[in-house]
């Protein structure tokens, strides 16, 4: 049987990691179950070396990093940290906003596995991490433009790539629709759309067809 953290004892814990870090932690939280904690992003890595060895936390498991778009906001990103406590069996978010032009520190000094994790970031969104030892795409390709992630990139991307026969190599061409997008709904699909698709105008009616093809 699963046991959840008790969202008291959350609170009580986020309430006494500010009170010990009031330069790096902006504001404490309970919600679904989970502690998020709002940081400044240039103290990252004193925070989570805090957590990882504070005998009151223990958050030594890294699970993941990942990042969230507001392209509206002069912080364009949250960063987000997801860390676990074997010892205590709870969680705790941490999350930063950053301006698109912001760098913001890796704690793969302290935690090695944020290596991949950091690059996913950059490469989805774009993210910049100083200190990365080897900051590179992980996920698209080497000549992949843009990042796919951010929410002003386009759903069909900017350039498609294919295997050229002829010249026995990969080639990248801009990406060319086959056919245009068509309206979609998600309605019966026993019903159908009520407006008629390009091209069916010029198919005959079908009204009232049997199986057999008899009217």
């Amino acid at each position: 049987m699963a046991v959840y953290p008790d969202p008291q004892a959350l609170a009580e814990l986020g309430e006494m990691i500010a009170a010990r870090h009031p330069n790096e932690v902006l504001k404490s939280r309970v919600a679904f179950g989970d502690l998020t904690l709002t940081v400044h992003a240039q103290s990252i890595v004193a925070l989570v070396q805090a957590l990882r060895d504070d005998p009151a936390c223990r958050f030594s498991t890294l699970v993941d990093i990942t990042a969230v778009d507001y392209p509206d906001r002069p912080a364009r990103f949250d960063v987000v940290w997801h860390f676990l406590s074997m010892y205590s069996n709870q969680r705790i978010r941490l999350k930063a906003a950053v301006r698109e032009d912001e760098l913001v520190p890796s704690i793969t000094g302290l935690m090695p596995c944020a290596n991949w994790f950091e690059r996913e970031v950059f490469d989805m969104f774009g993210i910049l991490f100083s200190g990365h030892p080897d900051l590179r795409r992980i996920l698209s390709d080497y000549g992949f433009r843009g990042h796919p992630l951010r929410k002003d990139f386009p759903t069909s991307g900017y350039l498609e790539v294919r295997w050229d026969d002829a010249e026995k190599r990969v080639v990248y061409e801009p990406v060319n629709l086959v056919q245009e997008y068509r309206q979609f709904d998600f309605l019966s699909p026993w019903e159908g759309a009520k407006y008629v698709l390009p091209g069916d105008e010029k198919a005959p009616a079908t009204t009232g067809v049997t199986a057999e093809g008899k009217k």
